[in-house]
């Protein structure tokens, strides 16, 4: 993982949320909003559970009620449906969903969380699985039935100007996934990279050789903080408050992330302190890049949107697909912030 640089921002975030928050909410009627993430509670989320924690929410004037989802096209459907303000959802499902809704679809994007899809396949080197996508030819690799890694490798496959049919899929429901790596069953499988810190607490590291997406020359926006049309039409100072008090919270994270690693083990005490500190080192490598370093958090690149909505289109058979307007909202950005990678 490559050493962040973060700017005196980040300084000045944390320094204020020093501010006896609690005080100045008890002075406000709180407007509640609905969130939904996209999976369960854990570090990969945990900025909005710190921002809850910490009275960013209340401060902004909203009781933000925080539930864990069921994947992408879930929080598509509950927000769409208007049982949620908010949720978290992948670019790639949202431009499916928008591509085959047959009335326009209520749901935007308005800040991109993961700036990329952690999408990777994760090999055994003793299988002679290397370092480069070619190293998978004739190999066994395990993903669920439909699953946005599995789908997305034609895009791979392309870019790498190699085969679609360079490997044999093994369907593989998500809880087994760990078990027939280790087993041997299969050669690799497809993971969320920030999701695989199970398997490597199985199996050293050392031993696996990790193939990203992003590195293979495929730029998918991942995971983003989708609204209601509702909500940005009826209550858009509500929106742009929980925008902002979610971005404090992840400036803070980004550069010390031991108090949202605490708020979202107190969410769900089951959680283990080491595996979500090592899956927030992996997450954060998504969430600050080179990208948002020069464009800030939450933020995206035209270009590259609608590079993804071709690619998507293409990959997935849709029909008519939605303008980069339709799927993306800017009018509610925070302020940039500009982290990232060097890379």
């Amino acid at each position: 993982m490559q050493r962040r640089h973060f700017l005196s921002s980040a300084c000045a975030l944390t320094a204020a949320s020093a501010l006896p928050l609690a005080v100045h909410a008890q002075t406000k009627t709180l407007q509640p909003l609905k969130l939904t993430l996209d999976f369960k509670f854990s570090s990969q989320t945990a900025p909005f559970v710190l921002a809850a924690a910490k009275g960013y929410y209340a401060a902004e004037g909203l009781e933000v009620q925080i539930d864990s989802g069921s994947g992408s096209v879930a929080s598509i459907t509950r927000v769409a449906s208007g049982a949620y303000d908010l949720g978290l959802g992948d670019i790639s499902a949202l431009i499916e969903a928008h591509a085959k809704a047959e009335t326009a679809l209520p749901v935007q994007a308005v800040y991109q969380y993961y700036n990329r899809a952690p999408f990777v396949i994760i090999g055994r080197k003793d299988r002679g699985v290397g370092t480069s996508f070619a190293s998978l030819q004739g190999k066994k690799v395990a993903a669920a039935a439909v699953e946005s890694t599995r789908r997305s490798w034609p895009m791979v496959a392309k870019q790498q100007k190699l085969g679609a049919d360079l490997f044999q899929w093994v369907t593989t429901d998500f809880s087994a996934r760990d078990n027939v790596v280790v087993r041997g069953d299969v050669d690799a499988a497809t993971y969320f990279h920030d999701s695989a810190v199970s398997l490597f607490q199985r199996m050293p590291p050392a031993q696996l050789s990790v193939l990203s997406y992003a590195d293979a020359g495929v730029h998918l926006y991942g995971n983003a903080v989708l609204a209601s049309t509702k909500l940005m039409q009826e209550r858009p100072e509500a929106l742009k408050g929980f925008l902002r008090a979610t971005q404090r919270a992840l400036v803070e994270m980004l550069a010390n992330p031991q108090a949202g690693l605490d708020a979202v083990r107190q969410r769900d005490p089951l959680l283990r302190a080491d595996l979500e500190a090592a899956r927030w080192a992996i997450t954060r490598g998504y969430l600050a890049t080179a990208e948002t370093q020069a464009a800030g958090l939450g933020r995206i690149v035209p270009a590259v949107l609608k590079q993804q909505i071709a690619e998507v289109g293409e990959t997935f058979a849709l029909g008519q697909l939605p303008a980069p307007e339709k799927l993306w909202n800017t009018a509610f950005l925070p302020a940039a912030v500009k982290q990232g990678s060097a890379a």
